[in-house]
C-alpha cells in the first residue's frame, strides 16, 4: 500500500527505518516460503518435486499464506510506519515460515507465526494511532484474523481456519484498494469498506461456531466484497487504456473474478468437505485473487519497499 496516503506523519518528521539491503533480505524470507509452498503443491498434486520432503504438504497452506503473503504484507506496512521495531513483524513471520519448511521444530514454527502476527497487529495499531481512518481500522481487523488463525492452528487443523485466513487476505487487499483508489471510488468507499469488513469478521466467527450456515454467510459477504470492488474500483475504466494502467486493471479484474468463484462456492456449497470444492475455494482465494493483486500492485509497492525503480515495459 502507498504510505503517502494514510501514514499521517509530516514528511519532515525524523524517521528510522531498515535500509534497502535489510528489506531485500526480509523479502527473500517470504520468497523462500513461496518457493517451498510451490514445492509442496507439486507433492500434493502427486507429481515430481525438487524437494520430496514428507512434511511439506502438511504446512503448505500456512507457509503460503502467513509465511509468504504475511511476510510481504507486514514488510510493506513496516515500510509505511518507518520504525525499526516494525520490521520485526516480517522477520518473525518469515522465520516462522523457514522453521516450518525445515520440519525440525513444527511447534516453534507455529509459535513464530503467532508472534509475527501479533507484531503485525502492533504495527497496524501504531498506524491507527497515527491516522485513525477506516482504511487502517480494517487493516487492524485483518491482523486480528491472521493472529486468530495462527493461534488456532496450534490446536486444530488448517482446514478449520480457512475462513480466517481468507478474511485476512480479503480485508487487507480491499483496504489497500480503497486507499489507493479513494479519489475515484468516491467518499462512500471508506464507510462501505468498514461495513463489509465488519460483516466479514462476523461471518468468519459464525463459520467457526456454526460451520454450515456461517460458511454460507461468509461466501455471501465475499461476493458482496467482489461486487463492490468490480463496481467502484478503477479497473473497469483502466482496462480501456494502455500500458501500466491496462496491465494493472487486467490483474485487478482477474483477481475479482476469482474472488467471485470462491465466494459463490462458499455461498452455495457451505463447508467445502470434498476435495474439489476445498481446492476451489483455497486456490481461487489465495492464488487467483491474492496473487493477481500482488501482480497488480508490484509496480507500485515494490519500488517503495525495495528502494529501487521497477519500470513497466
Amino acid at each position: 500500500m502507498s504510505s503517502t496516503l494514510i501514514d499521517g506523519a509530516p514528511r519532515t518528521a525524523p524517521r528510522r527505518a531498515v535500509g534497502s539491503g535489510g528489506r531485500i533480505l526480509l523479502l527473500a524470507l517470504g520468497g523462500a516460503s513461496l518457493i517451498a509452498g510451490l514445492d509442496a503443491a507439486l507433492l500434493l498434486a502427486g507429481v515430481w518435486a525438487p524437494v520430496a520432503a514428507g512434511h511439506l504438504p502438511g504446512v503448505h497452506g500456512m507457509v503460503m499464506v502467513l509465511g509468504f503473503l504475511g511476510t510481504v504484507i507486514a514488510l510493506e506496512r513496516a515500510q509505511a510506519l518507518r520504525r525499526t521495531w516494525a520490521y520485526l513483524a516480517p522477520a518473525v513471520l518469515g522465520l516462522g515460515g523457514l522453521v516450518l519448511i525445515s520440519g525440525a521444530q513444527p511447534l516453534l514454527g507455529k509459535a513464530l507465526l503467532v508472534q509475527g502476527s501479533l507484531l503485525m497487529f502492533a504495527v497496524y495499531i501504531a498506524l491507527w494511532r497515527r491516522a485513525p481512518v477506516p482504511m487502517v481500522a480494517v487493516q487492524v481487523l485483518s491482523a486480528v484474523l491472521a493472529t486468530s488463525a495462527a493461534g488456532l492452528w496450534l490446536v486444530i487443523g488448517v482446514e478449520h481456519v480457512v475462513t480466517l485466513l481468507a478474511g485476512f487476505v480479503i480485508t487487507t487487499i480491499a483496504a489497500e484498494r480503497a486507499e489507493l483508489a479513494q479519489l475515484t471510488m468516491g467518499g462512500t468507499s471508506a464507510p462501505r469498506l468498514l461495513i463489509l469488513a465488519t460483516a466479514l469478521v462476523v461471518a468468519t466467527l459464525a463459520s467457526l461456531l456454526w460451520p454450515s450456515a456461517g460458511t454460507r454467510m461468509f461466501g455471501v459477504v465475499v461476493l458482496a466484497f467482489a461486487g463492490w470492488l468490480i463496481r467502484d474500483d478503477v479497473a473497469r475504466r483502466f482496462i480501456r487504456t494502455s500500458g501500466l494502467r491496462r496491465y494493472n486493471a487486467a490483474a485487478l479484474l482477474a483477481g475479482y473474478l476469482w474472488l467471485i468463484v470462491a465466494g459463490a462456492t462458499w455461498a452455495i456449497g457451505g463447508v467445502p468437505e470434498d476435495q474439489l470444492r476445498y481446492d476451489t475455494v483455497i486456490h481461487a482465494t489465495f492464488l487467483g485473487f491474492a496473487v493477481s493483486m500482488i501482480m497488480a500492485h508490484a509496480p507500485i509497492i515494490f519500488p517503495a519497499v525495495l528502494g529501487r525503480p521497477l519500470p513497466y515495459r
